[in-house]
Formats: structure tokens, sequence, C-alpha cells
């Protein structure tokens, strides 16, 4: 088993560079570990980096995007609290290209989709888990217009479009032409944002609104989701939606899933202004082994935190 080592700080992905929040690596909990590499590692191209007994660490220029941590007994359930879906985003249109056409050329199903500021392809890992690939647009999104049972985007030539919409195939894969698809996740790639199942999206928005510090970008009632950026021209860092239902819990102890998201905090205040604000909510607090603190959003989604040291 090949294994990357770095002594070098890995580096911020020069699209976060402006963000007041960035994602470190999201813990995934899995059944079989070599099953789960075959999909991470081979199919995806995370490369494997330097592990403690018991997990595999894989990532991109060093830098943890995904820890898998083997042991749990079945697949994701349906119908829980927790993640709905992850988002390794990747630097440019041909390592977007590259991946839909080796995830294709190996026949595992995949969603190609057309969001307007984002381009994407959805699939699942062994487990259930749903991963999303994405390729930054922004440039082609100008507005968005929320109704009450609907939203609609207004593209950058100032038509409606839908959130979602079929991709153009052809056109994305063209920037590989006859190149080669194969090989290890372009450098640059990095976790863009986590989408969360929650029981109160209210309580969701408001937490990590107020409590993170992610800007609220959209609250969208009606259509059971909210949208938060981190200051970046990017606008959609981190999603929850109530669409498992207000009874909506996390799923029993064995399930494949995720464990918990890592997140850096790179404004003023640090973890000195998240731990005032969560005092003043009544929120528990925890110290972690890094010297980072842990909690748990209202829908008790694990979140590990750390600030950048200047």
């Amino acid at each position: 088993m090949s294994v990357e080592t770095t002594t070098a700080k890995p580096p911020v992905p020069s699209a976060l560079r402006d963000e007041s929040i960035i994602y470190g690596a999201v813990h995934l909990d899995v059944v079989e570990l070599e099953r789960s590499l075959s999909f991470w590692r081979d199919l995806i191209g995370l490369q494997e980096l330097t592990s403690v007994a018991g997990e595999a660490r894989l990532g991109v220029d060093g830098r943890a995007l995904v820890v898998l941590h083997p042991g749990a007994e079945g697949p994701v359930p349906r119908g829980h609290a927790g993640l709905y879906h992850l988002a390794i985003h990747v630097p440019d249109a041909l390592q977007f290209a590259r991946a839909l056409v080796r995830i294709g050329d190996a026949r595992v199903p995949q969603s190609p989709t057309d969001h307007i500021f984002s381009k994407a392809t959805y699939l699942h890992d062994p487990d259930g888990i749903l991963l999303e690939l994405t390729l930054e647009t922004p440039e082609r999104y100008r507005s968005l217009e929320i109704g009450e049972r609907d939203a609609y985007f207004i593209d950058s030539d100032g038509r409606h479009r839908a959130p979602t919409e079929p991709l153009d195939i052809p056109a994305a894969i063209a920037p590989l032409g006859d190149g080669d698809p194969d090989g290890p996740l372009g450098s640059g790639s990095y976790i863009g944002h986590v989408h969360l199942h929650v029981p109160d999206l209210g309580a969701a928005n408001a937490f990590y609104r107020d409590i993170i510090g992610f800007d609220e970008h959209a609250y969208m009632n009606g259509v059971g989701m909210a949208d938060l950026s981190a200051g970046g021209r990017f606008p959609h860092r981190l999603a929850v939606n109530n669409w498992n239902g207000p009874s909506a819990v996390q799923a029993a102890p064995g399930s494949a899933g995720m464990s918990h998201f890592e997140l850096t905090l790179r404004d003023g205040e640090g973890l000195g202004g998240l731990e005032r604000r969560a005092r003043e909510a009544g929120i528990e607090l925890l110290p972690d082994a890094t010297g980072g603190a842990v909690l748990r959003d209202p829908a008790g989604n694990e979140i590990h935190l750390t600030e950048l040291a200047s």
C-alpha cells in the first residue's frame, strides 16, 4: 500500500484564500476499508497520506480531505439526520472532465448536474455515502429569486434557470480531448461544501450563521433548504435541508456515514469568538486533543474546529 508523506504545512487552496471558514477533512465510518479505498483512492483519485492505525487518511497536496474509519456494521440508513452529501471541488474544467470520463469508464452510476453556479456529478460510495464532485462556475451566476415554494437562479445572461438542470456532458468532457482520464485527483482540489439533513431548518441555519460564523446566502423555507457562504465569491459552502422530516434523528451507532467534519476558522476572533458565542447561546463546547474545540449542531452533527495560525 503506497502512502504519501509530507513535512510541509499543507497549503490553503487558492480558491479559499479570501474565505473566513475552510474545511478540513470529512470523517466517514465505513464497513470495509479495502472496499472503500477502491472507491475513494482508486476511482476518485485521492492519495493515501500518513495515517494512524485504524484509519485511512486520503487527500490532495498533503491535505486530508476524507478520513475513513472502518468497522461500521451496515450501510447508510435512510431518513435520518446527518450527512446528505460531501463535495470535493476540483480546480479546473480539465480535472472535472477527467473525473466524469473516469467514472463513466468504470461504469459506476453517476448523476451529472448543472447548478449554474457549479457543474457537478453525484455518486455513492460502496456504503451509500453520497459524494458530489464539483466545478465552481460562479461567473455564470448573477442572482437568486426565492418564491413561496421554489427558487430560481438568474444566470449571467439574465435568463431564469432552475437550480438543478441536466449537465451538457459533451461540453463538460471536451476539455479532456484525447487525454488520459486516469490518475490522481488534481492538485488544488478541496472539500468545498457539505450538505446536511436536519430536522429543524431554522435552528440549523441560525447555528451555522450565528455560532459558527457562516454568512446566510439563501433561506428557502418553502424549498426546505438553507444555503450559507463563507465570504468568498462562491455562494454554496454549507447547506442544510429538512427533507427527512421534523422527526429525523442521527442514525444508530454502527451505521456507515459521517462521523464528523472539520472546520478551520480564519476570521479575527477565531476560537475565542466561537467560545464566546457558544457560551452566550448555552451550547456546550469541548476541547479536543489538538487544541481545538468540538461541538454538535442542533441536529447532532459533530464538528471539530481549529483556527488558522498566523
